[in-house]
């Protein structure tokens, strides 16, 4: 298992390869991957960036119980999750989730609970930057 923090855009592909090389090939019958990038709307409004505030420490420390909450439900071989902090623009990898299982079912549903349950439970705020230049705190996640 693998949480990372970064404070600048990074490639979720390359990212994804460099944490597959822990899992043995012959192993992973089935590896399931999220990423996701910062649009450029929200709430029908022209978003030109975004900055993610969070805790240092306490943010990786929940990453990390939400990814061993998974560990404990379903037979994972690996984890890998990466999220972004800081100032973000459109385009820029926000999040990647990816998890390996000798089966399709349970890299899939795993990869799906870790994702909600980070959106929902990890101290990440946000604040939008919005075309006519004014910000606003995001009160809320974008329905899954």
């Amino acid at each position: 298992m693998t949480v990372t923090i970064h404070s600048e855009d990074f490639d979720p592909w390359g990212v994804l390869r460099a944490a597959e090389q822990d899992i043995p090939a012959e192993a992973r019958g089935a590896a399931s991957v999220f990423v996701g990038r910062m649009r450029d709307f929200n709430e029908d409004d022209t978003v030109t960036g975004l900055f993610l505030e969070h805790y240092p420490g306490m943010t990786e420390q929940e990453l990390e119980r939400i990814v061993e909450a998974a560990q404990q439900r379903w037979p994972l071989l690996g984890v890998h999750v990466a999220h972004r902090v800081g100032e973000v623009r459109p385009g820029d990898a926000l999040v990647l989730v990816a998890t390996w299982s000798a089966h399709r079912a349970a890299a899939r549903d795993a990869c799906s609970d870790i994702l909600e349950r980070l959106k929902h439970e990890a101290p990440f705020w946000k604040r939008e930057r919005l075309a006519d230049g004014s910000s606003r705190w995001v009160e809320r996640n974008t329905p899954g």
